[in-house]
């Protein structure tokens, strides 16, 4: 769902030129690993005029570098949804050692993008492309009262809940289906969360296989966690918000399994905030 840009190596294969750089120099497929807080971010994806991940996390690359290029993500996240482990590809011909470039990132970007860590990988390997499985995880807070310091990581609901019931149901939605009821409405947005290939558009497929969906109390904080195969646009969001009629008692597991087979995002809940959401890893 990224657009394609002009001049970005990651995209285009390991023997793509970087704009700027000394081309004698040895090419570098580079592989970091994120986490931020997307509160204050209008998103991954970069956007002319606001701020997001992938844009600043470019022009600080840009600014130890002299290179002009767009480091790629795993997929994007949305505005104010956060990663605790995103990653993110982009090749150079620095010669910057890998630690020194992870150290000088970090001084360069604000501190609510850290990176976690900086290697040097395959020339084939790309953040989205080889990605294999992708775990999210969505936060409610239960509390009547929502600390200050928590607010902009969960969805403060302190009204009643069957969490056994959300619990019991969160196995429905396991297993290859398909997921047109818990995408987004927008066609240019609804189809899959990564971006499209070098000049044309991946398969309007909303098919994606669910490895495990789990309901659980931690503490205060009732959470979900969902590992699949790749996610549509919202589609976890969505989830939420439909798992939440569960709670709220209109309807059952057996009105969920109808609102999945239905195809139709009317049929299911309202869309969670995005506050509660976190990529919790990428596996290669």
């Amino acid at each position: 769902m990224l657009d394609q840009f002009p001049g970005d190596p990651a995209s285009q294969g390991p023997e793509a030129q970087v704009p700027g750089a000394n081309p004698g120099a040895r090419l570098r497929n580079l592989k970091l690993t994120l986490a931020y807080d997307g509160t204050d971010f209008s998103g991954w994806q970069v956007q002319p005029g606001r701020a997001t991940v992938q844009g600043l996390l470019g022009s600080a690359i840009g600014r130890l570098t002299g290179e002009n290029v767009l480091p790629q993500g795993s997929g994007r996240t949305d505005a104010r949804v956060h990663a605790l482990a995103q990653i993110a590809t982009f090749a150079t011909h620095s010669p910057i050692p890998v630690e020194n470039l992870a150290k000088a990132l970090n001084d360069t970007l604000p501190t609510a993008i850290r990176v976690l860590a900086c290697e040097e990988t395959d020339p084939e390997f790309h953040a989205r492309k080889s990605a294999r499985a992708k775990t999210y995880e969505y936060r409610m807070e239960r509390r009547a009262t929502c600390s200050p310091f928590v607010a902009r990581y969960v969805w403060h609901y302190p009204f009643p809940l069957d969490e056994a019931a959300m619990a019991e149901a969160a196995g429905v939605v396991e297993g290859e289906h398909d997921f047109t009821s818990f995408a987004a409405v927008d066609p240019e947005k609804s189809h899959s969360e990564e971006v499209r290939q070098e000049g044309r558009e991946e398969p309007r497929s909303n098919v994606r296989t669910i490895h495990s969906s789990i309901w659980e109390r931690r503490g205060d904080e009732f959470v979900y966690t969902v590992r699949g195969s790749g996610f549509l646009h919202h589609m976890v969001r969505n989830l939420v918000g439909t798992f939440v009629l569960v709670g709220k008692g209109t309807i059952n597991r057996q009105g969920l399994q109808r609102i999945l087979a239905a195809r139709d995002r009317s049929a299911a809940g309202a869309t969670a905030p995005a506050s509660g959401l976190f990529l919790v890893n990428v596996e290669y």
